[in-house]
């Protein structure tokens, strides 16, 4: 569900602060890849996280970890960015060009650094440790904003969509959505996930999958390139709801991990 850069924010949020397991982490990963590595993308992220450069004999994720306790980390933020909008990426560089090709991202603003997952070979993903170009301010989107945006998103382009003629039955729907939803890798949050949030990122996963048939150009679709340029546009303020739902539900989970042991302190 979501993206690895979400399971990693929470489980390692969880990890940090005594609600799970470093093999807990580890576990949940799998999900993503069956081996994961880790290096740094500069000499700055290299010295701060006792990471290798790229190119060179990689680091493993438990070495992440203790290297992120060992800085104290405290906060890990999602990032999802798209073309267009790069927010929350503390400005542009080679991180931000690495966040938007994979789409994928976390900051860790506290420390000004960022990390990017990238499968690299089949069954390897490859976290990058880069530094920030500059300091960045996260984005926080309260948690019920980001619900009623998404409820909100889907009435409008429900609207948009039966305007333009491209949102008629299609034979096998249901079964092409299930099959689209069994598709996804199945993850495991760990105890103590706000039940809202989990709701949140279910809801999210289910429009996406939506937003993936209805983007297809199968019967039921736009059969021209102005009409596929019409739903291209009713289907975007949809995608970016997704896209701010799933942040906001990971980040309201690390929040609460982190505020747990606050309290706990």
């Amino acid at each position: 569900m979501c993206r690895p850069s979400a399971t990693f924010a929470v489980w390692s949020s969880a990890w940090l602060n005594g609600a799970a397991a470093s093999d807990d982490v580890l576990d949940a990963l799998l999900a993503w890849g069956e081996a994961h590595d880790v290096v740094a993308a500069d000499a700055a992220a290299a010295d701060a996280f006792a990471l290798p450069l790229a190119f060179n004999r990689a680091a493993t994720p438990v070495q992440l970890l203790m290297a992120l306790r060992s800085q104290g980390a405290k906060s890990l933020h999602l990032v999802l960015p798209v073309p267009g909008d790069v927010r929350g990426l503390g400005g542009g560089g080679p991180f931000t060009e690495a966040a938007l090709r994979a789409g994928d991202a976390l900051v860790l603003p506290d420390l000004g650094f960022g990390l990017v997952p990238e499968p690299i070979a089949e069954g390897l993903v490859r976290w990058t440790v880069y530094s920030l170009t500059s300091p960045t301010t996260p984005e926080y989107v309260p948690l019920g904003e980001a619900e009623h945006g998404l409820t909100d998103a889907i009435r409008n382009s429900a609207g948009a969509l039966q305007t333009l003629d491209v949102a008629s039955d299609r034979p096998g729907v249901r079964a092409e959505l299930s099959a689209h939803l069994r598709s996804r890798p199945d993850v495991d949050w760990p105890a103590g996930t706000p039940g809202r949030a989990l709701r949140v990122l279910q809801r999210a996963e289910e429009i996406a999958a939506i937003l993936a048939i209805a983007s297809s150009d199968e019967p039921g679709g736009a059969l021209s390139a102005s009409a596929s340029t019409l739903r291209a546009q009713a289907l975007r303020p949809l995608s970016d709801a997704v896209r701010t739902a799933r942040c906001a539900a990971v980040n309201e989970a690390v929040r609460v991990f982190a505020e747990q042991t606050a309290r706990e302190g």
